[in-house]
């Protein structure tokens, strides 16, 4: 089977994603399939350890449907048991390096793993005795002498459609994360099709993964162009410069960033001396996308930039090819072939075209359901009381423009009613930003004796000097009298997530530290 025959498999409305590794592995044995900051793996090779893992996981006594726990930071090792976790039979199962040590453990006793890959540096700071029910294998030590024997091949296993081929742990800061079952045909439905794409254009598919393979944003830059047969960058820990470097010398086609990556990169000294001549296709998504950021990158990285909003459960999945658009920057595009979109008030109705509400949407990516928490998956989903039709809930406020681009208000638990009135952060956040001196603005909720709620902002300026009492009064004199800000303070760094998602309630907590207004 050749190239051409592989991306006309793609093409299918389904297919088996472990034998199109494998039909690639015998079309162009010798070809790069994985890098890291060790070395690199060929085509041939890459198959073979997925193989011989899978072999020892079903030998162990893996089940179908079963998880396979990893934890530690990306690398070859912890891909190749990603993949071959799903060869076997079972469900990929990566763990959230920066979650609690107890929540670590509900997590990996919650997937049902009998197996756990872990990192030599995780072992070390959870200590040798952790997770001492499970079979433990050191993934940058144990994993070559633990797999089967060269040459071992793996029981067959067929995928249906509804098989369980990954469970990602949602990135909440307080309890034990949700774990979000997809399915093998939702993989293959977001992926296959436009992995295939870059082959029939002729486009050499090599990627640069640079955040962690634990996070579902990663997979654009993992499952896709392996599906399409290029190779993949694995980066361990972001760095501006080492990406740069990475970038010019694997010359990089194809990379996914989330926006504070991009903005690190707008920001490093080497960036306007670097070649990035064969950069073809930029995504970003998590994190909201600021214009200004988006025009910069625009302005000064090569290639096409697209801006992908849904969630890991699924949902609507909406598209901003933003170098087509650049009078759209100010949305996240508009909803993507095979996907729906809904706009509903507080009592789950339509609104009118224009108007903002709860986004809710539906495509062919939808999750299978939280793992192990039937009450919390039916209580993410609304259902059309007409059609009977399931939706997601997106969990964002937002409102249609007349073209047809989403424009994202806020997160729904974080809209602010004071006095009865409904305040959206993004609105606020909006105007601090047009101030001279400010960089980056984010608006949350405190209590008030007066008005239930009343909004309180922080801001990172740009110059020493600058004044928060003079920004707060000048934007204050722009606002309505019922979205007036309380206070204002400076703050030197936003406090964000692994994978740039800003934390308010770290925020929250801060405003309490400097005291809240009266």
């Amino acid at each position: 089977m050749d190239a051409s025959d592989i991306a006309d498999r793609l093409a299918e409305p389904y297919g088996d994603f472990s034998a199109t590794l494998a039909a690639w592995a015998e079309a162009q044995p010798d070809a790069i399939a994985l890098r890291d900051e060790t070395g690199a793996l060929t085509w041939a090779e890459m198959a073979d350890r997925i193989e011989r893992i899978a072999a020892r996981l079903v030998e162990d006594g893996l089940e179908r449907g079963q998880a396979v726990a990893i934890l530690g930071a990306s690398s070859i090792p912890y891909a190749l048991v990603f993949l071959a976790a799903v060869r076997a039979g079972g469900v990929a199962a990566p763990l959230t390096t920066s979650a609690s040590a107890d929540q670590l453990k509900e997590m990996a006793r919650d997937s049902g793993a009998d197996h756990i890959f872990i990192a030599r540096a995780k072992l070390t700071e959870m200590g040798e005795d952790c997770f001492s029910r499970l079979t433990k294998i050191v993934l940058d030590e144990e994993i070559d002498a633990w797999m089967a024997p060269a040459g071992t091949r793996a029981p067959d296993f067929t995928p249906e459609r509804g098989d369980p081929f990954n469970i990602i742990y949602s990135s909440g800061t307080t309890g034990t994360p949700k774990g979000i079952v997809h399915s093998h045909g939702m993989r293959w439905t977001q992926f296959a099709a436009p992995a295939a794409s870059p082959v029939d254009k002729g486009m050499p598919v090599r990627a640069l993964a640079s955040t962690p393979l634990y996070s579902n944003t990663t997979m654009r830059a993992f499952l896709a162009p392996l599906l399409a047969g290029g190779s993949v960058r694995i980066m361990g820990k972001f760095d501006a410069a080492r990406w740069l470097d990475h970038a010019q010398a694997d010359r990089t086609t194809l990379t996914m960033l989330v926006p504070v990556q991009y903005q690190r990169l707008m920001d490093a000294d080497e960036l306007d001396d670097a070649d990035l001549s064969a950069l073809r296709l930029k995504f970003c998504t998590s994190a909201p996308f600021s214009p200004a950021l988006k025009h910069e990158v625009l302005a000064r990285m090569p290639g096409a930039l697209v801006e992908i909003y849904s969630m890991t459960e699924g949902g609507v999945v909406c598209l901003l090819p933003a170098h087509e658009f650049p009078d759209k920057l100010h949305t996240v595009g508009r909803p993507a072939l095979g996907s729906e979109l809904k706009v509903l008030n507080d009592e789950d109705r339509e609104v009118p075209p224009g108007a903002a509400g709860h986004l809710v949407g539906r495509s062919g990516t939808m999750m299978n359901g939280y793992h192990n928490r039937p009450e919390q998956t039916r209580e993410g989903y609304w259902t059309d009381p007409e059609t009977g039709d399931v939706w997601q809930r997106m969990g964002d406020i937002g409102r249609v423009d007349e073209d047809g681009f989403v424009e994202l208000v806020g997160r729904a638990k974080d809209m602010i009613i004071s006095g009865g009135f409904n305040i959206y952060p993004v609105d606020l956040e909006t105007e601090l930003e047009k101030e001279a001196g400010v960089a980056e603005a984010a608006v949350i909720g405190v209590p008030s004796r007066k008005w239930g709620e009343t909004p309180v902002g922080f801001v990172r300026l740009t110059r020493e000097g600058a004044s928060t009492d003079m920004i707060l009064a000048a934007v204050n004199a722009r606002l309505g009298k019922t979205q007036r800000l309380a206070q204002l303070h400076a703050i030197e760094q936003m406090p964000r997530s692994h994978i740039g998602k800003l934390l308010k309630t770290d925020l929250r907590e801060e405003a309490e530290r400097r005291g809240l207004p009266d």
